[in-house]
Order: C-alpha cells, then sequence, then structure tokens
C-alpha cells in the first residue's frame, strides 16, 4: 500500500466514542471502487467476519435505498447485517450498521457507515479514488460503545478491512 493509502487516523482518547473516520486512495476509477466496495464486498471481507453459523459465500448490498445488507452461506442461509440507507453511484453509500456488541443482528441498533468515493486525475494521468470512510452513531452502543469503537477502530476491524479493500480495487 503506498503512503496515500494509508489507512488510519490519529490516536482517539481512551473512553472516545468518536465516529471511526479513514481515507485512502485506491488506484481505481470511482465507478470501480464503488463496485468492488457494495457488489464485490464479499472479495475483500474477512472470511472468518460472519455472523451465521457457516462462513459466508458472498455479501449482498442490494443495490438501492432501503436495501438489504447481508452474508448469504453455502446452503443459501442468510443473516442480515443491516440495510441501504443512500445508494448515489458511484459517489456516496450510507449503510445502516445494525450488528450489536455481541456481534449479532439487532434490528433496534443503529450505527451508520458512510463511504465517499471521489474521482482524481494524478500528474501522470493516473485515475485514482480518494475514499473517505466514517462509521458513526456508536454511542448507540451505550455501556458497551468505547469497547466496540476499540475494536472496530482497530487495525483488525475497519484498518484492515479497508486495505483489503484497496488491494481488491487494484486486482
Amino acid at each position: 500500500m503506498s503512503s496515500e493509502q494509508q489507512v488510519g487516523t490519529s490516536p482517539v482518547p481512551a473512553g472516545d466514542t468518536a465516529p471511526i473516520v479513514r481515507t485512502l486512495t485506491v488506484a481505481a476509477s470511482p465507478e470501480r471502487a464503488f463496485d468492488v466496495f457494495t457488489a464485490g464486498m464479499a472479495r475483500w471481507w474477512k472470511g472468518d467476519y460472519h455472523l451465521g453459523d457457516q462462513p459466508f459465500v458472498d455479501v449482498v448490498v442490494e443495490p438501492r435505498e432501503g436495501g438489504r445488507w447481508y452474508e448469504r452461506d453455502a446452503d443459501g442461509a442468510e443473516c442480515t447485517w443491516g440495510r441501504v440507507l443512500a445508494w448515489e453511484p458511484p459517489g456516496r453509500l450510507v449503510l445502516a450498521w445494525q450488528i450489536s456488541a455481541d456481534w449479532a443482528y439487532d434490528p433496534g441498533l443503529l450505527t451508520e457507515v458512510e463511504v465517499r468515493f471521489t474521482g482524481m486525475t494524478g500528474a501522470d494521468g493516473a485515475v485514482t479514488t480518494r475514499v473517505d470512510f466514517e462509521h458513526r452513531g456508536l454511542e448507540a452502543y451505550a455501556k458497551r460503545a468505547v469497547e466496540m469503537r476499540a475494536s472496530l477502530g482497530s487495525p483488525g476491524g475497519w484498518g484492515g478491512l479497508l486495505e483489503d479493500f484497496a488491494t481488491a480495487t487494484a486486482g
């Protein structure tokens, strides 16, 4: 990953439930980056990060506002992760993350994942996309908010997932 693709922010003080914010640049057009993030999520989401009893074979983001966001295993069983709050290809996506602190779907929980894709052209003419990521509303976890922010904000959370996303956009 180039320095432009660095996925990270300044450290957040202990006890903070501030949004998780990451910015990265990927070697792809906004259209491709949006497609890999949504339709290609199973290619970059870590296989052992699943809610169902079995590993997923697909992660589906239904391409419309109000659409579902879920995993599907080899037997066809589905586990909901959330829903699509905003679908604005290729520039913006907002997902409702409804996964509890116990790593189960909770329809009463709502945090938001917003991703913006902004096309850029380098001096060499190469097309890249700046990806601005924010996972907000973590205070919805109440007493477990600090724990969830630490987990989701760690290299094993969104940091690593976004690195894998960046790699997938190049392939």
